[in-house]
């Protein structure tokens, strides 16, 4: 039997909510289960104002443009990072300004963002990957420079860093619910704000523009991206299971460390008093191995993996010839191995006996 990346756990209440929305007849972005799936979200969270979305890329979109930010501007976002990322900023006609990551948590490196700062910076865009959040400094640091702040905890729903949710310090925190994220809804997102004011806005925008108080009646440009009620329902599901998922989630990250341990793999480190959900269990093979030669023999051993994220730098439409080593060098060597809640200690067993023996034939 073949063991994926990822695969979503739907064995709660989602097809039951999914059909009494359809039932109900609120199919589209008006209905019950959006309302409970943005409050749901803020109780987890913390954060007062919670917006359900389409995506967790027209997230990022919606809350740069309600921040205003647009040509001639410029925001601080890692190299390493999914692209999304890095394309919201260019959507609002923003420039993206790259910096390198530390290479204990493969997070946005401090001490190189200030280097990066100007006149033209408007914002700084910590990016909490795989098992990491961002070191509480960078938002120490925009806060220091007047700079807006944007987390993307596209991967962090259920993380935690000194108790506090991740993206709670920041102006507006985004989050992704695809298929393979902690919880999904399909294809879903949100947008996190303790900002009232701006939490309004982005409410209002992400519907066409239209006014909260008068029907048809649009004063500023908006977008369509609006959460089906349907995709809210199978949200509200998996929330009612978002502990215990992160609970299993964090066991699989145990049980591959501990049976790793020894081998010349290098794990991600995140920084400080972090609980983090464990969203993909990825690590660094050693330096010159044949990462697609390995990967290959895993999946002729029914083993999926996949390769951790190239760097935006390396892009076509974002190519530079800066150099940014500690990013490139995690980008050539690192690999996600399968990490969804259904795993079974056995599974994660095999997992780490295909890799050795891969490996072995690679003569690592």
């Amino acid at each position: 039997m073949n063991i994926p990346v990822y695969t979503p756990d739907l064995s709660g209440n989602e097809k039951k909510y999914a059909l009494d929305a359809l039932e109900s007849g609120w199919i589209s972005s008006i209905g019950a289960y959006v309302d409970r799936f943005e409050k749901s979200l803020a109780e987890e969270t913390g954060f007062r104002n919670v917006i359900a979305v389409s995506n967790g890329t027209v997230a990022l979109h919606l809350a740069i443009h309600c921040l205003d930010i647009g040509p001639g501007d410029e925001v601080i976002v890692p190299t390493f990072t999914y692209i999304a990322s890095v394309n919201t900023i260019a959507q609002t006609g923003a420039r993206p300004v790259f910096v390198d990551v530390q290479p204990s948590d493969w997070l946005m490196d401090p001490e190189q963002i200030e280097r990066k700062i100007t006149s033209k910076t408007k914002a700084i865009m910590p990016v909490h990957l795989y098992s990491g959040l961002c070191d509480d400094s960078v938002n120490e640091l925009a806060r220091r420079h007047g700079l807006a702040i944007i987390e993307d905890c596209a991967e962090a729903l259920g993380s935690r860093r000194s108790g506090r949710h991740a993206g709670m310090s920041a102006d507006v925190a985004t989050f992704s619910f695809f298929g393979n994220k902690t919880i999904t809804t399909g294809e879903g997102g949100a947008v996190a704000s303790n900002n009232d004011a701006l939490a309004a806005r982005m409410r209002k925008v992400k519907g066409q523009g239209q006014s909260l108080t008068r029907r048809y009646w649009h004063d500023e440009l908006g977008f369509n991206y609006r959460m089906t009620n349907i995709a809210a329902a199978v949200g509200v599901a998996q929330m009612e299971r978002l502990p215990q998922i992160v609970e299993r989630k964090q066991h699989i990250a145990r049980l591959y460390r501990s049976l790793l341990a020894g081998l010349p793999f290098d794990f991600q480190n995140p920084s400080g008093d972090v609980t983090s959900n464990e969203w993909l269990v990825s690590l660094l093979l050693p330096e010159g191995t044949d990462r697609d030669g390995i990967m290959a023999e895993m999946a002729a051993n029914g083993v999926d993996t996949r390769p951790v994220f190239y760097c935006a730098h390396h892009m076509p439409m974002y190519f530079t010839d800066e150099r940014f080593p500690v990013a490139e060098n995690i980008a050539s060597r690192g690999i996600s191995l399968p990490s969804y809640p259904a795993l079974t200690d056995e599974d994660i067993e095999r997992v780490c006996n295909v890799l050795k023996l891969a490996c072995k034939v690679a003569s690592v």
